[in-house]
C-alpha cells in the first residue's frame, strides 16, 4: 500500500478484524505504536473490547521506563494497559529466541477465552522472515512465512499489517504526532534479522526497489502452495488413520509416495500435540520402523515423544516410564492409588476390597486363571491376545490377593473369582493410564 495516505492504508488493513475483543501486543516502538493508534480509532473495535499488553523483558536498561511510556500511551488513548514482567532464560537458543517464547508464553497467558491476540508485523518483517527461512532450507509451510490469521492459545493471532510497509507505518506515525520508543537493541547487526534488515535489503533494494514486496508476494503464494498440499494431506493421513487417533496402518502408510508419507507423518503427529518431528524422525521412520517385522518394537523417540511400531502399526505418544521392578504396594481400594510416574488405579462402586490386595509391577511368568476357562493361562500369552503393546504392558500394574495368586491385569483382564467380586459388587476397576 501506498505510504502517501497512511491513514487510509491503516483503515483498510484492519478490515479483516473478527468481531471479537482484541488484545494488542504493545511494546511502544513504531510498529506497535502506530497499529495500537490505528485501532483506538476504530469505534467498533472499541465497542467489542480492545486492551494492550507490554511484555516487559527486562533485558535494557530502560525498560522501566519503557513500561512507563507505554502506560502514558494507552492512557491517553484510553486503552486498558497490562504490564507482564517476564524471565528470559535460554535454552540452547539465542536471546532473541528466548525473548519470544517468553513473550509469546505471557501472551498466552493472557489471552482471553474468546480474545484476538494482534500483532504489528509488517510487509517489511514477512519479507524478511522469507528470507531467513529460505536461507536455513526451509521447505514450503517454513517459506510460507508469516500468516495474517492463525490459531493461538484460546483465540486467534492476527497480523493485519502483512500489506504495509514500514515506510507505511513511519509516514502514519508521523502524520498523527506519535512518539514511539527506540530500542536500540534493533540496530545490532549480529542479529541475523538485523543483518538482513541493515544490511542487505538496502542493498537489494538499490537494484531492485520492490524487493520486500516480491519477497512477501512469493511468501503468500507459498501459503496458497501450502493450503493445497494440506488439503491432499488431509485426506491422505484420514486413508492411513485407524479409529485410534494416535496410531496408523503401515500398509496403508506404505500406499503413499515417499514425499506424500513424509508430509502425512508430520501432520499426524501436529495433530497429536506433540513436539514437531524432525528430519531424523521421518528418516528413521522410514530406513528402521516401516520394513521393520510385525513383532518388532522398532521405535524413534524424540523431546519426549515417541513413535513405535507394533504389529503392522504405528502408535505415537508421549514416553512413559516403565513401573519400577520393586515396586509393590497395599491397596484397600476406598481411595485412589497413585501409580509410580503417573496414572492411577480406581476402583468406582463406593466400595472396597474385602480382602487385602497387593498391587506390584510385572516380573515374567505370571499366570492367571481367566472366566469360563478351566486352566490358567500364562498372563505374557493373554496380554499378546488382547493386543496390548509390549510399551503398555511394562507400565501394567498387577492386583494379587493373600495367597499370590493374581487378581487382575489393570483393567485388561481378570481372574474368575475377581471378576465374580466385582459383578457382585456392582464395582468397575479403573486403570488410568498417565496424563
Amino acid at each position: 500500500m501506498s505510504a502517501t495516505d497512511p491513514t487510509t492504508a491503516l483503515r483498510q488493513a484492519l478490515r479483516s478484524a473478527k468481531p471479537a475483543p482484541l488484545l494488542a501486543a504493545f511494546s511502544g516502538g513504531l510498529d506497535s505504536c502506530s497499529l495500537l493508534h490505528a485501532l483506538a480509532q476504530d469505534a467498533d473495535l472499541r465497542r467489542h473490547g480492545l486492551r494492550a499488553i507490554h511484555v516487559h523483558h527486562g533485558l535494557h536498561p530502560a525498560a522501566d521506563d519503557w513500561a512507563v511510556q507505554c502506560q502514558v500511551f494507552c492512557g491517553a488513548l484510553d486503552i486498558p494497559l497490562s504490564v507482564v514482567r517476564v524471565r528470559v532464560e535460554p535454552e540452547g537458543e539465542g536471546l532473541e529466541a528466548a525473548a519470544r517464547r517468553a513473550r509469546y508464553l505471557a501472551f498466552a497467558q493472557a489471552l482471553g477465552e474468546r480474545e484476538v491476540l494482534v500483532t504489528a508485523h509488517h510487509l517489511d518483517d514477512q519479507a524478511e522472515t522469507f528470507l531467513l527461512r529460505a536461507l536455513r532450507a526451509s521447505g514450503p509451510e517454513g517459506l510460507a512465512a508469516i500468516r495474517p490469521w492463525r490459531r493461538f492459545a484460546h483465540g486467534w493471532h492476527w497480523r493485519p499489517l502483512l500489506d504495509v510497509s514500514r515506510q507505511g507505518l513511519l509516514a502514519y506515525a508521523q502524520s498523527q504526532a506519535l512518539s514511539w520508543i527506540e530500542d536500540p537493541s534493533n540496530d545490532d547487526i549480529r542479529h541475523d534479522r538485523n543483518f538482513l534488515r541493515h544490511r542487505v535489503l538496502p542493498l537489494l533494494r538499490q537494484r531492485w526497489p520492490q524487493a520486500e514486496a516480491a519477497f512477501a508476494r512469493s511468501a503468500g503464494l507459498m501459503a496458497e502452495t501450502v493450503e493445497l498440499l494440506e488439503d491432499a494431506d488431509a485426506k491422505a493421513l484420514a486413508e492411513v488413520r485407524t479409529a485410534d487417533p494416535q496410531v496408523l496402518s503401515v500398509a496403508a502408510l506404505e500406499g503413499l509416495s515417499r514425499s506424500r508419507r513424509a508430509r502425512v507423518l508430520r501432520r499426524w503427529i501436529g495433530k497429536l500435540d506433540l513436539p514437531p518431528l524432525p528430519g531424523e524422525g521421518v528418516i528413521r521412520i522410514e530406513s528402521d520402523l516401516l520394513p521393520a517385522a510385525a513383532d518388532s518394537a522398532a521405535e524413534f523417540a524424540w523431546s519426549g515423544a515417541v513413535v513405535q511400531r507394533w504389529r503392522g502399526l504405528l502408535h505415537a505418544g508421549r514416553q512413559r516410564q516403565a513401573l519400577p521392578s520393586d515396586w509393590c504396594t497395599v491397596w484397600h481400594g476406598d481411595a485412589p492409588l497413585p501409580l509410580p510416574g503417573g496414572g492411577a488405579l480406581e476402583l468406582e462402586g463406593g466400595t472396597a476390597f474385602a480382602v487385602t490386595v497387593r498391587v506390584s509391577a510385572r516380573q515374567g511368568g505370571e499366570r492367571i486363571a481367566l472366566p469360563g476357562r478351566i486352566h490358567s493361562h500364562a498372563l505374557k500369552h493373554v496380554l499378546q491376545e488382547l493386543g496390548v503393546p509390549p510399551w503398555e504392558r511394562r507400565q501394567l500394574p498387577l492386583l494379587w490377593d493373600s495367597r499370590d495368586r493374581l487378581l487382575a491385569a489393570g483393567d485388561l483382564a481378570y481372574s474368575a473369582d475377581f471378576d465374580a467380586w466385582l459383578r457382585q459388587s456392582g464395582a468397575i476397576l479403573r486403570w488410568r493410564r498417565h496424563s
